[in-house]
């Protein structure tokens, strides 16, 4: 009997091990696809880079109007990687989470990028092995102590879109 637990003890220890060990393999996979993802971005390497989406992506900009399925965010983005150079992010932080099936991923993550320190969040899928990109917002950050004159600068243009949203509920 003792043996039998000690067994079972053994055998408990190794799989929560392993368990461990797999959870730390996908979010280097998860770390390494959104690396390749901004790098695809930075090469102007639309294959590459759309296709580390889903077909049914999603891509949220940094302007209230840029809510895109990936037929539309390739038509915007398409004038950027024919010109040779898109747009250059480099994460500065992240941070993955999983569900408990290890196949879906959300993140979020600090940018350096053009804008300065942008933030990107989203949720990636394992499709096979492969992990892959369903949906991404990206937003501008701004300091607390500068929200007032950020707000200032938005409110003539987005007063009117507020308004305009709101007729539509």
């Amino acid at each position: 009997m003792r043996a039998l637990f000690l067994s079972l003890a053994v055998l408990t220890l190794v799989s929560f091990d392993s368990l461990q060990y797999k959870e730390s393999d996908e979010k280097e996979q998860v770390n390494r696809t959104l690396d390749a993802w901004h790098k695809a971005a930075a090469e102007a390497n639309a294959k590459v880079y759309f296709g580390m989406m889903t077909d049914d992506a999603i891509y949220i900009g940094t302007d209230p109007t840029e809510n895109w399925d990936l037929k539309a965010f390739k038509a915007f983005a398409k004038p950027y990687f024919d010109r040779g150079k898109a747009w250059d992010f480099k994460a500065l932080e992240r941070h993955i989470y999983f569900d408990k099936s290890g196949k879906l991923a959300w993140f979020d993550e600090l940018l350096n990028t053009q804008m300065k320190i942008c933030r990107g969040s989203g949720v990636l899928v394992k499709i096979g092995k492969e992990w892959k990109i369903k949906h991404y917002v990206l937003s501008m950050t701004v300091p607390n102590e500068n929200t007032n004159e950020v707000v200032k600068i938005k409110e003539g243009i987005e007063d009117v879109m507020i308004k305009n949203l709101q007729e539509k509920k």
